[in-house]
């Protein structure tokens, strides 16, 4: 008799990985785990540091500054390596990750594989956008699309790849990167230093619903810089 195959939801497979990735947390190598997910995650890890941030801050609230920004280094480094990845090695480990890590579908458009945006993004900002692909938004915004990105909790590592695709000026990703990277880390560790336990039983609770929630502070970034004076 043939085995029957159980099919494990993706939503379960990140679940697994929050989980392993809290458990650092409780090991004397929280602060070193910390560096290297917001490294892996900035280039090819598929779950954002936020969860270990939020278990280590909840277990040292005092340090809270010091947590966020070592959580901003290691994500802005983990950044110019996937950007590193997008000028270099883009036919190769590039859009394997993009397609298997990041779950986006490349398709040619213009002679050149690009990424089709959501139709309810295009729908709602229309022309603002400066195309229906990321690399025709790229020609339009720049390293815009790095700070927004860099403020959601969606795939960073897909702006960091595309970002080198499209060689955003160097200088000027990094200070994006920076930008919004120290917002988001020292948001989130701040909350957590305010309000604690109840913030962790939240996120814990709301998983799933906040992954789906994380796409809709994407559309509200692009309506935000699609107001902006002058577009």
């Amino acid at each position: 008799m043939m085995e029957n195959r159980i099919h494990v939801p993706r939503w379960a497979i990140h679940r697994r990985l929050y989980d392993w990735m809290l458990h650092w947390a409780h090991t004397p190598y929280g602060v070193l785990a910390l560096v290297i997910l917001a490294f892996a995650e900035s280039s090819f890890f598929p779950i954002p540091p936020d969860v270990l941030l939020i278990a280590l801050v909840l277990g040292a609230p005092q340090r809270w500054r010091y947590l966020a920004l070592v959580c901003t280094v290691g994500s802005v480094l983990g950044g110019l390596a996937g950007y590193g990845i997008g000028v270099f090695a883009w036919e190769t480990a590039g859009r394997w990750i993009v397609e298997n890590v990041a779950h986006m579908e490349l398709v040619p458009v213009e002679g050149r594989l690009d990424i089709a945006l959501p139709a309810y993004l295009t729908e709602a900002l229309g022309e603002a956008l400066g195309g229906s692909y990321l690399f025709q938004v790229y020609e339009r915004w720049n390293a815009w699309i790095v700070f927004v990105f860099g403020l959601t909790p969606l795939p960073y590592k897909l702006t960091t790849i595309t970002a080198g695709v499209a060689k955003v000026n160097i200088p000027i990703f990094v200070a994006a990167s920076v930008v919004a990277r120290a917002a988001r880390f020292f948001v989130v560790a701040w909350i957590l230093h305010r309000w604690g336990g109840a913030a962790k039983v939240f996120i814990d609770r709301y998983f799933n619903l906040l992954c789906i929630a994380f796409t809709v502070l994407l559309i509200g970034g692009f309506a935000v810089l699609s107001l902006a004076p002058g577009n």
